[in-house]
């Protein structure tokens, strides 16, 4: 089994920034990839970004250029550096952990709201 715990949500205003980590612990191959999702009240699930053992990030659109995906190979954490935060980066931001034969598992889920 894997283990997530995720930390760092809260209430910002736009233009701030907020930093989200996730811990991971049990069984880890040596090979994965964590990464952050979200979900907007009424809105499907996206990727914002993802990092691989390797160092492959990937992003999506909408936070290219004001997240940056950030990982410690040695402590299995991953952290997501949000700056420039707008409205509509509001919702639940969920770790997650993927690996080749589990496929995805998901942390609870943190919350980030951005209002003024």
């Amino acid at each position: 089994q894997v283990q997530l715990v995720e930390s760092g949500g809260g209430l910002v205003q736009p233009g701030g920034s907020l930093r989200l980590s996730c811990s991971a612990s049990g069984s880890l191959f040596s090979l994965y990839t964590m990464g952050w999702n979200r979900q907007a009240p009424g809105k499907q699930r996206e990727l914002v970004a993802s990092l691989s053992t390797g160092g492959t990030a990937n992003y999506g659109d909408s936070v290219k250029g004001r997240f940056t995906i950030s990982r410690d190979n040695a402590k299995n954490t991953v952290a997501l550096q949000m700056n420039s935060l707008k409205p509509e980066d509001t919702g639940v931001y969920y770790c997650y952990y993927f690996d080749g034969v589990r496929g995805s598992l998901w942390g609870q889920g943190t919350q980030v709201t951005v209002s003024s």
